[in-house]
């Protein structure tokens, strides 16, 4: 469609001016969109205050009206090696303010090490927001720490991974100390396929002092921070639920596993356990619009 000039665009005046800039700023965001096929995307805002958090101020057992355990040492689709346990005491617990995810090296059924790995799902189910994790890293090699997120229901397809998407916020593997990851599945994009959307920043210090490892996550695009520094981010294209999943409600998991696929690729080195996974807090804020 012809777009005709309108009288204040033929007759200027200071108000007339201001009209003309608007003008101008529509025709080019219609003349983006009729070039690329999408407008700039939408800038959201986030509460200043979570909806749901854990502090991990009270000593004892994980909260369990915020937490589960996954159980079990099938090896989870990695081949790690530990048995994740619901010992409280000994593979997590909350000490000072601090949940601690603990490593050990012994034998358990039919693993070589033990660990843990908590899940909010049925307890913290979130679609969209600002996902903030404190955390100090353990080390070694072997050690395979993860932050992530699953989705809580299958909603696409009859095959609930990769299809319905995984967001990983941090991972992080012992013999590469330096580096931390954040990343994205889904059916177009998985590293089975070779696929996979990932990015890595560098810091010598994840081992050694707690740092911040954020998500936001809106209907357009996922953007993860470590220490308000943004290195990772995935747009919606809008080419459906094989590219993007992400539009359905996920859980969050913590978990240190051992040793697997990617985690012992270069060996489990056994004189470093135990190692500890500890967590400062967790904090889920809303997005607003």
């Amino acid at each position: 469609m012809a777009m005709g000039f309108p009288f204040y665009v033929l007759n200027p005046s200071f108000a007339g001016m201001k009209k003309i800039a608007k003008f101008l700023s529509m025709s080019m965001v219609c003349l983006y969109s009729s070039m690329y096929g999408q407008t700039p995307q939408v800038q959201h805002q986030f509460a200043t205050q979570p909806s749901w958090a854990d502090e991990f101020d009270i000593n004892g057992p994980p909260n369990l009206t915020k937490w589960s355990y996954d159980v079990g040492g099938s090896g989870w689709g990695n081949n790690e090696a530990q048995y994740y346990t619901e010992r409280d005491l000994k593979n997590a617990r909350v000490e000072n303010g601090i949940l601690i995810i603990e490593a050990h090296s012994e034998i358990y059924l039919t693993n070589r090490f033990t660990s843990a790995r908590l899940v909010s799902k049925g307890k913290g189910d979130f679609l969209y927001g600002r996902i903030e994790v404190r955390a100090k890293l353990p080390q070694g090699k072997g050690t395979w720490p993860a932050i992530w997120m699953l989705p809580t229901a299958q909603t696409y397809s009859d095959k609930y991974w990769p299809d319905n998407g995984e967001i990983d916020i941090m991972e992080h593997v012992g013999f590469d100390q330096g580096r931390v990851h954040a990343s994205i599945h889904s059916k177009a994009f998985n590293h089975i396929q070779g696929t996979q959307k990932t990015s890595a920043i560098r810091s010598e210090t994840v081992s050694k002092t707690f740092h911040t490892y954020r998500l936001d996550w809106t209907p357009e695009k996922i953007d993860m921070y470590f220490d308000n520094e943004l290195y990772f981010s995935f747009d919606n294209t809008g080419q459906g639920w094989a590219e993007y999943p992400f539009d359905q409600p996920f859980h969050i998991l913590l978990n240190l596993a051992i040793g697997g696929n990617w985690g012992g690729k270069q060996g489990i080195d056994n004189s470093v356990f135990p190692q500890r996974l500890e967590v400062d807090y967790v904090r889920v804020y809303p997005m607003l619009h």
